[in-house]
């Protein structure tokens, strides 16, 4: 088994406080979700390990975290925890990120769902068009594919 086969398991065992800190000093990371490719440590990508970490979180409106989740909230939460401030909701994240293309998107680049000029919902790009979300009431936090192609991205700086 190689090294990189390992790191899965190895992480499952040391937890994501350790999977943080491998990000933090720039090591390498599986990421859940984003395929089987090493990453190199980086904000989004940190926050997308974070996101993953939250799977099976509750959803519930309003809420921030750490146990329970509203869209906006895993994605602010995720991205405090790799060292970068978003405002509160998906509107006010959509209008502090730098827009890409689809052909763009990066893992950890968020995804923002939209109904002509209005922002509803988001969440955090995980690679082969799956995202990381808490969807909605009754739900939790869940890698799901993107279903719809009225979308925009973006690139927090």
């Amino acid at each position: 088994m190689s090294a990189l086969n390992r790191v899965p398991s190895l992480m499952a065992r040391a937890g994501t406080a350790s999977a943080l800190t491998l990000a933090a000093v720039g090591g390498s990371i599986v990421i859940p979700g984003a395929g089987s490719e090493a990453v190199a440590a980086t904000p989004a990508r940190t926050a997308l390990l974070v996101a993953a970490s939250k799977k099976g979180a509750p959803y519930s409106w309003g809420a921030t975290g750490p146990r329970r989740f509203d869209c906006s909230g895993l994605t602010q939460y995720s991205y405090r925890k790799a060292g970068k401030k978003l405002p509160r909701t998906a509107a006010q994240q959509y209008n502090r990120t730098r827009h890409i293309s689809a052909g763009s998107r990066r893992a950890g680049d968020l995804v923002f769902f939209h109904s002509g000029g209005y922002v509803y919902h988001v969440g955090i790009y995980a690679g082969k068009n799956k995202m990381w979300h808490a969807p909605k009431t009754g739900e939790v936090v869940k890698l799901q594919k993107i279903w719809t192609r009225s979308v925009t991205y973006g690139r927090v700086r």
